[in-house]
């Protein structure tokens, strides 16, 4: 299985169609066709269901579409790692973010690090703390911050300041927004968002055995998609302090949560992990900040 054919099965699957995908490739048609039945032959299996007029992955193409995005991921990392053996004027570094306001402390060392090396690059993949770390895992992102505490056998870490503040994002004008600060008897038999992550981890440390009396009528992994269902008037989200715009024009406020609840984030890395020279000088200046 060749790295340049797998380049040509994911922009097949992409435009789901031959000759669109052959021109973006600068290859013909007929060697296009030729490489990717190849590809099916090898692997004992069809990956397209074919039309006159488009190609859509089937199960066996979706499985192998998801594979693919991970070799070629890791084949260009790795080139630009090395492309960045001899020039560590610049180079490129992928992170990972959980949703946080106090990202804002690695957005500080980013601008810091970029006046010495301005030819750096840097790419945010964002997410809950599940799917981040297992991009970290699987060797796709340089660095991870995440909102639980890490798993000390897997990876190194450093406790970003200050924690984030839980609340919630609600309409002006719904009652509760009269309120200075939220309890569980106030949320108790309304439509409740938040994310799966949250819902799981967080939250019990705060309700414990009432958990089950909040109804989560909706999950989101991102804040901002939860706010515009807030706004359209379909619940409340608790989410972080300062992710949400909760200005007068915005229509929606914040009020914290009582008993406080709060969370941690932090920046890990796998243990034994082989960094760039950039992501290696970039961790420093991490350390030298946050350490």
């Amino acid at each position: 299985m060749e790295i340049r054919v797998l380049r040509y099965f994911l922009a097949i699957a992409r435009e789901e169609n031959m000759t669109r995908a052959a021109r973006q490739l600068h290859i013909s048609q007929p060697s296009l066709s030729k490489e990717i039945r190849k590809l099916e032959d090898e692997l004992g299996h069809t990956l397209f269901i074919r039309t006159n007029k488009s190609m859509r992955l089937n199960d066996e193409g979706m499985l192998l579409r998801k594979r693919a995005e991970d070799i070629i991921g890791m084949v260009d990392k790795t080139a630009e790692e090395f492309g960045q053996l001899d020039n560590i004027i610049g180079g490129e570094i992928r992170i990972g973010c959980a949703e946080s306001y106090l990202i804002k402390y690695l957005a500080r060392c980013i601008r810091d690090f970029k006046e010495k090396y301005q030819n750096f690059i840097f790419h945010i993949f964002s997410g809950d703390t599940e799917p981040v770390a297992e991009r970290l895992d699987r060797g796709l992102l340089d660095l991870a911050v995440i909102a639980e505490p890490p798993n000390l056998s897997k990876y190194n870490y450093l406790t970003i300041p200050e924690s984030d503040k839980w609340g919630v994002v609600m309409r002006r004008d719904s009652p509760l927004a009269e309120k200075e600060y939220i309890t569980f008897d106030d949320l108790y038999g309304l439509p409740l968002f938040s994310s799966e992550q949250s819902i799981k981890v967080d939250f019990p440390r705060w309700c414990g055995e009432n958990m089950d009396k909040l109804f989560f009528a909706g999950t989101f992994n991102l804040s901002y998609n939860g706010s515009v269902f807030v706004k359209e008037g379909s619940g409340y989200l608790l989410t972080f302090e300062h992710l949400i715009d909760t200005s007068e024009e915005s229509g929606l406020c914040f009020r914290p949560i009582s008993p406080v609840l709060e969370t941690k984030m932090y920046i890990i890395w796998k243990k034994y992990q082989v960094f760039s020279p950039i992501a290696g000088l970039f961790l420093e200046k991490l350390q030298e900040m946050l350490g």
